[in-house]
């Protein structure tokens, strides 16, 4: 089988295409003849050596799969050869077959087409997550999104939307925000013209937003914790932007507010129960039509480097697909 190898750390240009042997799936394991992987920001760190989790070189990136099970290891009772499922993996997916452990796997619906549920778990497993379980975001509050028209950011505006939030979309073009507005965002910001700080106390009347998602960092995220509404609560979900701000404690004092740390991947696995539950929930109105991915564009396999390139160059708005 074909896998996309990283052999040392570096840009998506040192990425090879090579041939290795088929896969086999040990106990609780399966394998999957993978249809489509979805690129994720983790896929431009984990290759450079930056991510939390540093696989041992050469490895297979890619997380998010979709595709039909080849190969069921022993202890595997609720999945079959031939069954088309979908899930996510630390690493491994951008290869034509891809080991994953049973209790990763979800069944995907028959209307469902693989590159959608390539797009799906983690950008919407990380937001409702997020809003549902660490923000408690309620009916009627506000919720601001930054870097909203990314694949996390842009499943964020429309949750956010879908539970009963008034959203805020704040992103650096016009053209990004008018995507944003698409998927329900009530106001945006651009923040490349905007000052942040500002805008958010215009269109708040002062009060601030209740809620922050921020999977950027960089240099919006203190002026966006400035902007928040006494007791509210800032949702750290990843640093985009590449690098790690610095946030004074003296604003959570002042404003009463919690900074929230969001790891969908571990919530995943310490608490598989729960993570099921809110993955039924997002099929449930996927199949009802209130979950549309955004497909920005679609490659071959052997042009997985340019999809990472694109991502890393910030050209992307939703979700990038590598077809196999």
């Amino acid at each position: 089988m074909k896998a996309i190898r990283c052999k040392a750390y570096g840009p998506p240009s040192s990425l090879i295409l090579e041939e290795m042997e088929s896969l086999h799936p040990k106990a609780n394991e399966v394998v999957v003849q993978v249809k489509a992987c979805g690129i994720n920001y983790p896929d431009t760190l984990i290759i450079q050596g930056l991510y939390q989790f540093k696989p041992e070189l050469p490895f297979t990136p890619g997380s998010d799969f979709a595709g039909v099970i080849k190969s069921v290891g022993s202890g595997v009772k609720h999945l079959a050869i031939g069954d088309a499922i979908f899930g996510f993996v630390t690493f491994g997916a951008l290869a034509e077959e891809v080991v994953v452990p049973a209790n990763a796997c979800f069944q995907k619906p028959g209307k469902m087409d693989f590159s959608i549920a390539a797009s799906f778990m983690i950008a919407y497993g990380t937001s409702y997550h997020a809003l549902k379980d660490r923000a408690k975001l309620q009916e009627g509050e506000t919720l601001l999104v930054l870097g909203a028209s990314g694949g996390v950011g842009l499943a964020a505006v429309e949750l956010g939307k879908l539970m009963g939030a008034k959203v805020i979309a704040a992103a650096s073009t016009d053209e990004k925000l008018a995507l944003c507005r698409e998927y329900g965002a009530d106001l945006t910001i651009n923040y490349s013209k905007e000052d942040l700080k500002l805008a958010i106390k215009e269109l708040t009347n002062g009060t601030g937003v209740d809620v922050v998602y921020d999977p950027v960092g960089g240099d919006y995220s203190e002026a966006a914790f400035r902007g928040i509404a006494w007791a509210g609560r800032y949702l750290v979900v990843g640093f985009a932007a590449g690098n790690i701000p610095k946030i004074p404690l003296n604003l959570p004092l002042l404003k009463g507010a919690s900074l929230v740390g969001v790891f969908w991947g571990t919530f995943a696995m310490k608490n598989p129960k729960g993570n099921m539950q809110n993955a039924m929930t997002l099929l449930k109105w996927q199949e009802e039509g209130k979950l549309k991915p955004h497909i920005h564009k679609v490659y071959e396999l052997k042009d997985t480097s340019k999809a990472l390139q694109a991502m890393l160059d910030r050209e992307v708005m939703g979700k990038l697909v590598v077809k196999i």
